[in-house]
């Protein structure tokens, strides 16, 4: 906290100024932000010392102080990058490499863990993509997915997959490389994303970044992001008969790379809806 100050003319504020204790206030929530996350027991945990007290850290840590107005507090999180987080959901990667050759990739074990089942000796968790069949015809699944007699279990039969890894080609060449994770908003995602590039001509980060909506039939509802359609277009959309719902949360995580036409550049858009995503060359 002393050094986070240091950067200020704490004098020049007055001991007893609403401008100190607002500054101090500001200084402790995000100290104590930190000391919730990373402090513990040395003997049992590695306290990152070090990065806690680098100057340009905490210059970081202040960065967004405004001396008018308090930082709501949700939007203070610890500081310092956190370890990979392993997400529950399927995974997609989108590649393409210097010569060319590219490659939409999405896996996954269905749901967390899968089937819970270890193959011995190997570690390796074994799926539960079963739940993508119909166990019972005209039965919800456990992502509230309605599947039909053609997808009903039978032996040697594979089931149904939204998974959607896709790669566009214009004349011939290669456009787009995209895909999500998501059950089947999989499906929705990657099909808003492709129009986003092809009808609407958006850069593929602006692609990737538009808000989502999702319809599987049943149920009969329009799933739309968070903030991510304006008013008088869900009233619109209401008075021509459709029922909205906000589903407080984000649609897949769309990772995708676009060739331009012309100058062949890969132009990498990391989906923002996770924290950990990333675009990189090589």
């Amino acid at each position: 906290m002393l050094a986070m100050i240091e950067p200020f003319d704490v004098k020049a504020l007055g001991q007893d100024s609403a401008a100190k204790y607002h500054l101090f206030h500001e200084v402790m929530r995000r100290a104590f932000c930190d000391r919730i996350e990373y402090i513990g027991d040395p003997g049992f945990v590695k306290v990152p010392v070090a990065q806690l007290l680098d100057r340009a850290y905490l210059a970081s840590r202040m960065a967004d102080f405004d001396p008018k107005r308090a930082t709501p507090n949700a939007a203070i999180k610890p500081g310092l990058a956190n370890p990979p987080h392993e997400s529950k959901e399927t995974t997609h990667y989108s590649v393409v490499d210097a010569a060319g050759n590219a490659v939409a990739t999405t896996y996954t074990l269905r749901s967390g863990f899968g089937s819970g089942v270890t193959i011995p000796d190997t570690g390796l968790i074994m799926n539960n993509v079963m739940d993508d069949m119909a166990s019972k015809v005209g039965a919800p699944n456990s992502l509230g997915l309605m599947q039909g007699p053609a997808n009903a279990i039978e032996p040697g039969k594979r089931p149904l997959s939204s998974m959607t890894p896709a790669l566009v080609f214009k004349e011939g060449q290669l456009l787009l490389v995209t895909g999500s994770p998501g059950g089947p908003t999989i499906i929705n995602t990657v099909f808003q994303v492709v129009t986003n590039v092809i009808d609407f001509q958006m850069p593929v980060t602006q692609a990737v970044e538009a808000s989502r909506i999702h319809h599987q039939w049943l149920p009969d509802t329009l799933d739309h992001e968070r903030y991510g359609m304006a008013r008088d277009t869900v009233e619109a959309l209401r008075a021509m008969g459709h029922t909205l719902v906000n589903t407080e949360r984000y649609q897949g995580d769309a990772h995708s790379i676009l060739i331009d036409p012309k100058t062949k550049l890969r132009l990498g858009a990391a989906d923002l809806r996770q924290p950990d995503s990333k675009a990189v060359g090589y």
